[in-house]
């Protein structure tokens, strides 16, 4: 099968989205189907690829880690002929997104979308001094499924938002899965993770709360240094480490200050991608606050290196983060210093949490999640052509 992915983000950009993308892409391959990847520009990108076709794009003046590209090419549309696609996959409502759905139309390919964010919680990041709500972003997310031929939904959550906003199209939830290798904890020396501790002067005997993810607002960071404040009374040695970056790293950094815990945060800024599976051996337990997530990769990969996963009770993590089996939820930022001060001092049962959490996250591995992605795409292949005769009748 020839198979495009078309997607504002990608390697060498590093978040949940690419990890998806780039799994998926290895994934269909291992499966011998020919993938070709339709992204933007980046000034850091450096593969010399034949199935990787880049278009020129300009920063997004509202994020600025985040790319925009031109929205139509016809010379690009004439390569896409001559690879004979037999489905599209969108992995953006944006740019490229609505480029895929220009060429799905031109071409009379298939197209299936991925709803990757929850735009809703993201409106803060462009609606400063502009009248953009939530409404807007549920209308447009609406608009754009509905315009697709099917929708990949990564959690029950995700499906459901999409059905109230009001997307008919066919939708099937296809948790994105996890390349298991890299968090395997066998991987990595016990002088290698002393090693990187030292690199970012964390004392190798203090218990480590970990936070991997974008530094940003929807992420409700704050929400875990408050907790820590109330958790260092009671285990002074605590350090919160946060790897990654984002646009809200210096509110966190200076709200840690205020607190008078600045020394027991740690922030490592982004790091590579072939090296996070060695952050999450340094960790104790892994936390986060956020209720915005669709697909909670980070979660999937803590639970993969055997880390309990501490997790604010939502929607989006029903089903995989169970509570006392193989992590805890919280409600409130007392609630979280409770728990976390009770997994810090019963190493015992905090181990417990963390191999129950590895035995939770195999059936998330990449080669399931592949299979269940080619099953959705044939089968929409096979409706569409379906659709396709019965009109010619």
């Amino acid at each position: 099968m020839n198979i495009g992915i078309f997607t504002d983000t990608y390697s060498p950009q590093v978040n949940g989205v690419v990890s998806s993308i780039l799994t998926l892409e290895k994934e269909l391959r291992k499966q011998g189907h020919n993938v070709y990847v339709f992204t933007i520009s980046h000034p850091d990108a450096k593969e010399q690829s034949n199935y990787v076709y880049r278009i020129a794009s300009l920063p997004f003046i509202f994020l600025k880690d985040h790319r925009v590209g031109i929205l139509y090419s016809n010379r690009l549309v004439r390569k896409i002929k001559r690879l004979k696609l037999d489905i599209i996959l969108s992995q953006t409502e944006f740019s490229l997104g609505i480029f895929a759905k220009l060429v799905s139309k031109k071409l009379s390919i298939p197209i299936v979308h991925t709803y990757h964010t929850m735009y809703e919680e993201y409106m803060h990041y462009i609606s400063k001094g502009i009248d953009f709500s939530p409404k807007i972003a549920r209308k447009y997310s609406k608009s754009f499924c509905n315009g697709v031929d099917g929708v990949v939904a990564p959690t029950k959550k995700t499906e459901r938002l999409l059905r109230s906003y009001g997307v008919k199209k066919p939708i099937r939830v296809i948790p994105t899965g996890i390349d298991f290798s890299p968090l395997d904890k066998n991987n990595y020396s016990q002088e290698e993770i002393m090693n990187l501790k030292q690199v970012f002067d964390i004392p190798l005997e203090d218990p480590i709360i970990l936070f991997v993810g974008r530094v940003a607002k929807e992420k409700s960071i704050d929400v875990i240094i408050r907790a820590l404040q109330l958790l260092v009374l009671r285990v002074p040695e605590a350090k919160l480490v946060i790897v990654g970056d984002g646009p809200s790293r210096l509110e966190l950094d200076e709200l840690a200050t205020q607190l008078g815990i600045q020394d027991s945060v740690i922030f490592t800024g982004m790091q590579p991608w072939n090296t996070i599976g060695k952050f999450y051996q340094i960790g104790d337990i892994f936390v986060s606050a956020s209720v915005t997530e669709t697909q909670g990769l980070t979660f999937a990969e803590a639970m993969a290196a055997s880390l309990p996963v501490v997790a604010k009770e939502d929607e989006s993590v029903a089903g995989l983060i169970r509570n006392d089996y193989n992590g805890k939820l919280f409600h409130s930022e007392e609630e979280l210093a409770v728990i976390l001060e009770e997994l810090i001092k019963n190493s015992e049962y905090r181990v417990m949490l963390g191999q129950h959490a590895e035995h939770s996250v195999k059936p998330l591995s990449a080669e399931v999640f592949g299979l269940n992605a080619i099953n959705y795409y044939t089968d929409i292949i096979n409706d569409y052509i379906q659709n396709k005769n019965s009109k010619k009748k």
